[in-house]
């Protein structure tokens, strides 16, 4: 007879300890690297299309293939991680792109280079479905916002990170050196990685109970670091539900929710921010111009995870969002309208806000709410067909961007990423809940 473990409650009352900055150390190493490789595209790019290794359309055709990749990555990751655990995908996704990396970095020509983007989307993808969900199901409800928006704060450090490195590589030994960091970086953290265990909650809700007992008991012992803890609440289990209620209210609501969100914050990350090297290129700047422009703007993606770390546990999920959006709209309105001055003091201060309003969102989409809102017998798969919608959008948001940039230059851009943006106000006004200091159970209770 399987027994009741409780793991969730236990979790959530466990006070913060080593073992909390292991997995948070185990999990943010890769999802650093994720970061990374995601927003290698724009120095990279830029660089292969000056010195003629590609063309404009190969390049929109590197950007459309790697979210193919991480499509995909996303669907697959989703079943498999809810199915044979979190600990068993994030190896593999990590394996995938590292070594898809290394590869990518002796490319003989634009095609070679394009088929190892694909794979390595395979494994970004992956990457951050189970990334996000596995540190959510560790952490305690009254910080969770915190600790999972410093997740994306790690995540989003590959964007300065690749516009430093890229500032001082790519003009002087081109772009191969940044692909080689990916891939040993990867593989370095794969190995470490060995030391993550599962998640607790998964085991319980796979009905693996002794195992969940064992491994509790092992990770109270770390935390309690001999003090008496306090007892945990008596949470009753919530029904079961499967993937099929996922087309059912209220699940129904937070899929749709979920899934545009992740929709309007891939299309403003890599059909804006992963094109700023280009479009400054546009504008008559130099590759190395470009990317010092694009290295300070950079540093406002760090401002805005760190703020949207402190709003989600201050004022909720839910006013963070739709405050950050109004702020994009109207930063967004005033870049659009004036950045095709050239004027460096309108470009960097109002894009730095832009920028800054972009990666409240993305902190708080990306690695707080959509993981969040559902159970955890459904979470990865949920979260990941949210995710597959939102890297699907993006498959094709290279070409329309490139369309809009052809006819309409910069502002003609901005003005999709606005429309977005409202529709995103409206759908988490009117359907999103509020997760603050709610523990997942709780949550899923709700929609059950």
């Amino acid at each position: 007879m399987a027994i009741a473990v409780n793991a969730g409650a236990r979790l959530d009352r466990l006070p913060i300890s080593s073992f909390h900055y292991r997995i948070f150390a185990l999990v943010g190493a890769g999802m650093f690297f994720d970061g990374y490789d995601l927003y290698i595209a724009g120095g990279v790019l830029a660089s292969a299309v000056q010195t003629k290794f590609s063309t404009v359309p190969q390049n929109l055709q590197f950007i459309s293939l790697t979210f193919v990749g991480m499509t995909l990555g996303a669907l697959i990751t989703g079943f498999v991680g809810d199915r044979m655990g979190r600990r068993f995908t994030y190896q593999i996704n990590l394996l995938i792109f590292g070594l898809a990396s290394l590869a990518a970095a002796f490319a003989q020509d634009m095609n070679q280079l394009i088929v190892c983007r694909f794979v390595q989307g395979l494994g970004l993808g992956a990457e951050i479905v189970v990334g996000y969900s596995t540190l959510t199901e560790f952490v305690p409800p009254a910080t969770r916002g915190r600790w999972l928006s410093m997740m994306a704060f790690l995540t989003v450090c590959g964007f300065p990170v690749t516009a430093l490195l890229g500032y001082l590589i790519i003009p002087a030994w081109g772009w191969r050196p940044m692909f080689v960091i990916a891939g040993v970086g990867s593989l370095i953290v794969w190995y470490l990685r060995k030391n993550l265990p599962e998640s607790p909650r998964w085991l319980e809700s796979q009905g693996r109970s002794a195992e969940a007992e064992a491994l509790m008991q092992s990770i109270e012992q770390e935390s309690a670091a001999g003090a008496i803890l306090p007892p945990a609440m008596a949470v009753p289990p919530a029904p079961q539900v499967s993937v099929s209620d996922l087309l059912k209210p209220p699940l129904l609501q937070r899929m749709l929710v979920g899934s545009w969100v992740l929709i309007t914050i891939n299309t403003l990350i890599f059909g804006f921010v992963i094109f700023l090297p280009q479009f400054f290129l546009r504008q008559g700047l130099t590759i190395a111009n470009s990317l010092a422009y694009t290295l300070v703007l950079s540093a406002a993606s760090l401002v805005g995870c760190a703020l949207g770390a402190w709003l989600s546990d201050t004022i909720g999920r839910r006013w963070s969002i739709i405050g950050a959006s109004i702020v994009t709209i109207v930063s967004g309105y005033v870049y659009a309208r004036f950045s095709a001055a050239s004027d460096p003091t309108i470009v960097l201060s109002v894009g730095f806000v832009l920028i800054v309003a972009i990666y409240v969102q993305t902190a708080i989409l990306f690695g707080v709410y959509t993981t969040e809102l559902f159970p955890t017998e459904i979470r990865l798969r949920a979260n990941g067909i949210c995710n597959t919608l939102g890297r699907g959008a993006t498959v094709v948001s290279p070409f329309i961007v490139g369309a809009l940039m052809a006819s309409y230059q910069l502002p003609g851009v901005v003005w999709l990423m606005i429309g977005l943006v409202v529709v995103q106000i409206v759908v988490v006004w009117a359907w999103g809940v509020e997760t603050r200091n709610r523990g997942l159970e709780e949550v899923a209770a709700a929609a059950a």
